[in-house]
């Protein structure tokens, strides 16, 4: 009985002790989360937000207050949920640091923050590994977003199965993506964009049917785009920009019904037709550029009636845009750039206003009246053949001007850099955009700065100390999305050396997170590849940093073609969204050659001594060709051949100089035929002033606004060969005021063509005995004055030049007379040096009638 209520008792005190302790834990429970009446959070997960922002570098956060009160100190940095234990208890759901520079590295310690669901790193400039520890929370989000993280994705993020976001882009990550990333059956968002990583995407993805956004653009990927992205049948943004993968995409995209943003671009391999992509009736952009797409234009575009990016550019798509195609009312941008599009510019993009880029097709020219406007949403530059031949090369098309250079200040306004004049480049640009100097250059633009947080803008100025010379030139820059091209038209065709001023301005030099932006492009020099994935940062050697690319260039058809273009390399977001694609600050082109006018011209002497050694080498040969081809009337023929070719290799090699024929001068050079052509209007009947023996005489019009007689000579005459040979061996040596000048010849297609002066009252015979409205009323004066200036000519020819030399066909209509009535002797054809040793009268009648 005693021993049954010793038990009794001792079963008592133990209830006691147990009820005890119970109450003595639930009150250091409450004395834990208790301060003063508020809910608050545990001691050990204030003391795990202590060591994690000790980690990151976070130095601000205020443990005096509780990080879930709201109270500043915190900054909604941190998010609580504080409905544990009937709602007195707190526990950390999300951490959230976005864009404050955080220097330090990735902490592990997330871990001691069981309920932590979201992380947000995004913009900051944190450096290390992602921890592998990480695998064993229960995040529903990781975003990391521009920062430094290196090394590789480590494969315990695939234990992390709660997953819904992995956002990992614009780092430093490398390796292959882990097939165990195929367990986050819940995610919906994987974005590895502008990252190092490489080898092939893994099978094991195919399981991430939940997926609705997948980004792998800008990486080293390798193999094809996956057949197995038909499992993602909820998937709606698809990122493969620069990725590395090859084409063709596959025909299993038709599957992705729910598409509303398909961005492919840069993809190798070989040609493939058009995507079906018929299905995906809610896409909203559209991009497949430069993909090897050929065939034809698809009809089913016309269907998506939510479309307002559609960016087919730099394939090989052909034929006709189908007159059936009409895009969404809601469209803005539509890019069609290089292909290959045939008949006519549909009349609804001529009159959209949308911004359409039509330039390098094929369209019928004509077709439309898109060729005559100038819309600033219009590009229509060589979409309807070749543009480039067609500028003019001077104010106006028959007068043909040519340049030897181009300075050019991308973005800024006109600067005297080093004694070179570098245009300003001031226009405002756009998405397809088009605009030509009023010199010799041009330049077009395509393509918009997608998912931009700032108004798209063409152009930039640095706010930043430039370091260097000429720092005047890397102010300011021009800027383009996607693809930039500078013309230069209307060059000598010959070597140049391109000189093409960088420096990264839009990046900063600190250590922030707006320093870790990369921008990489391509540049091309007429079609061909130079640089690919260029860097102004890197070869600059830092931001701010002036950097010449320089590169030999030969134009064979007077024209220079200078391309950037964004490959879909380099970072999208940073140090914010639209900070991508190519920079110029500056282009210079120079002559490897001596630029026409700054060539030495002969002495007079010396040309003289030319003109006799041509003279008599053409003399010499005659005599001996004479003999020879007096054995038959067709190998008489074959003479005058023979000396027209001689006459040209030895004018052209030797005789005169050429110059660019925006210079004038009294020295006789060399024309073109096209510029013969061109001054005459094809040697327009119109413009006949006269007509002689050996050939008619026109009217015409320098590019300068110099008119000059153009004298036709027919070259299968002896006599027209020969007055050629002297008209130049003679006349271009001598200068007297009454002798007409010869400004100079040209020698091409079968032509002997002679350039004079202009003489506005034609001749002598002309003004005295020609149509009766043309006669002149000669008054005594002006008669003695033609008379006197006639025998000075005559006296300067036998008495006072050099050469001695009788005219021997003076008469009236070989006087010319200028504007002011000025007699000048013309058609030395007839003439003859005059030997004074070995003088003796000759009995042969010369002349013309």
């Amino acid at each position: 009985m005693i021993a049954e209520m010793t038990g009794k008792t001792l079963q008592k005190k133990m209830f006691f002790r147990f009820f005890t302790r119970l109450a003595a834990m639930i009150l250091l429970v409450c004395l834990e989360v208790t301060v003063s009446g508020a809910i608050t959070l545990s001691n050990r997960e204030v003391e795990a937000l202590k060591k994690i922002g000790s980690v990151l570098g976070k130095t601000d956060w205020n443990f005096s207050v509780d990080p879930c009160s709201g109270e500043k100190g915190f900054d909604n940095s941190v998010s609580c949920d504080c409905s544990f234990a009937n709602n007195t208890l707190c526990h950390v759901i999300g951490i959230a640091l976005k864009g404050q520079n955080l220097s330090g590295s990735l902490p592990p310690e997330l871990i001691r923050l069981p309920y932590l669901q979201e992380l947000d790193l995004s913009r900051n400039y944190l450096n290390g590994s992602i921890p592998p520890e990480w695998g064993s929370t229960k995040l529903k989000l990781i975003s990391l977003l521009g920062n430094r993280i290196s090394g590789p994705i480590p494969i315990e993020l695939g234990n992390i199965t709660t997953l819904t976001n992995l956002t990992l882009s614009s780092n430093l990550l490398e390796g292959t993506l882990p097939p165990e990333l195929g367990n986050l059956l819940h995610i919906e968002k994987l974005d590895f964009a502008s990252n190092n990583l490489t080898g092939v995407l893994p099978s094991t993805l195919a399981n991430l049917t939940k997926l609705k956004d997948f980004r792998v653009g800008d990486n080293q990927f390798s193999g094809s785009i996956p057949n197995f992205i038909q499992k993602w049948t909820h998937l709606e943004k698809l990122f493969i920009q620069g990725s590395g993968l090859d084409g063709p995409i596959p025909s299993a995209i038709a599957s992705l019904t729910e598409l509303t943003d398909l961005r492919i671009s840069d993809v190798k391999g070989n040609f493939s037709s058009f995507p079906p992509l018929s299905s995906a009736k809610n896409m909203n952009t559209l991009i497949l550029r430069s993909c090897n797409i050929d065939g034809p234009f698809p009809l089913y575009l016309g269907l998506m009636k939510n479309l307002e990016v559609l960016d087919l550019s730099f394939n090989s798509i052909s034929g006709p845009v189908p007159s059936s195609f009409v895009a969404s009312p809601d469209i803005h941008f539509i890019y069609l750039t290089s292909n290959f599009l045939t008949g006519a510019v549909p009349h609804w993009m001529v009159d959209s206003k949308a911004n359409i880029d039509l330039s390098y097709n094929d369209f019928t020219p004509g077709s439309s009246k898109a060729s005559t406007l100038q819309k600033p949403n219009l590009n229509m530059f060589n979409s309807e053949g070749n543009q480039m031949s067609t500028h003019s090369c001077s104010q106006n098309s028959r007068r043909p001007q040519y340049w030897y250079s181009l300075h050019i200040n991308c973005g800024g306004k006109e600067h005297e850099v080093g004694g070179k004049h570098f245009e300003n480049d001031t226009e405002v640009g756009g998405s397809a955009n088009f605009f030509q100097s009023s010199t010799n250059w041009a330049v077009s633009s395509t393509g918009h700065f997608l998912d931009d947080t700032r108004t798209d803008s063409y152009t930039v100025t640095n706010s930043s100390r430039i370091s260097g010379n000429s720092p005047e030139l890397y102010m300011n820059a021009r800027l383009s999305p996607l693809s930039l091209t500078y013309y230069g038209f209307c060059l000598l065709n010959g070597n140049y050396t391109v000189n093409l001023h960088f420096a990264e301005i839009m990046f900063t030099e600190d250590r922030t997170y707006s320093s870790l932006g990369r921008r990489i492009f391509d540049i091309y020099i007429q079609g061909k590849l130079m640089l690919e994935e260029f860097n102004i940062e890197d070869e600059a050697g830092g931001v701010n940093k002036p950097i010449i690319k320089r590169f030999p260039v030969k134009v064979i058809d007077n024209t220079l073609n200078i391309r950037f273009y964004w490959a879909g390399k380099g970072t999208m977001d940073m140090p914010v969204r639209g900070v991508y694609g190519p920079l110029i600050s500056a282009i210079s082109v120079d002559p490897d050659f001596t630029p026409p006018e700054h060539r030495d011209a002969l002495s007079a002497g010396a040309k003289i001594g030319i003109v006799i050694a041509v003279l008599l080498i053409v003399c010499f040969l005659r005599v001996i060709l004479r003999l020879i081809c007096s054995l038959c009337d067709t190998l008489g023929r074959a003479f005058w051949a023979l000396q027209l070719l001689w006459i040209r290799i030895i004018i052209q090699k030797t005789s005169f100089k050429l110059v660019d024929s925006r210079i004038f001068n009294v020295q006789t050079f060399s024309f073109t035929l096209e510029q013969i052509k061109a001054a005459t209007n094809n040697f327009d009947v119109a413009n006949k002033i006269g007509e002689g023996g050996f050939g008619c005489v026109y009217k015409g019009n320098l590019l300068n606004g110099q008119k000059v007689a153009v004298k036709q000579l027919s070259s299968q005459s002896e006599q027209g060969s020969r007055e050629f040979v002297a008209e130049i061996g003679i006349i271009s040596g001598l200068q007297h005021p009454n002798l007409v000048k010869l400004y100079g010849c040209c020698i091409e297609a079968n032509q002997l063509i002679l350039v004079y002066e202009y003489m506005e009252n034609n001749s002598l015979a002309h003004a005295l005995f020609g149509p009766e409205e043309h006669q002149l009323k000669l008054d005594w004066p002006a008669r003695y004055n033609i008379c006197v200036g006639t025998a000075r000519a005559l006296a300067f020819l036998h008495e006072e030049s050099i050469l001695k030399i009788v005219h021997r066909d003076i008469k009236s209509t070989n006087v010319l007379l200028d504007k002011n009535l000025e007699p000048k002797i013309s058609d030395f054809g007839l003439a003859k040096l005059y030997e004074e040793v070995n003088a003796h009268t000759r009995t042969r009648i010369v002349g013309t009638l």
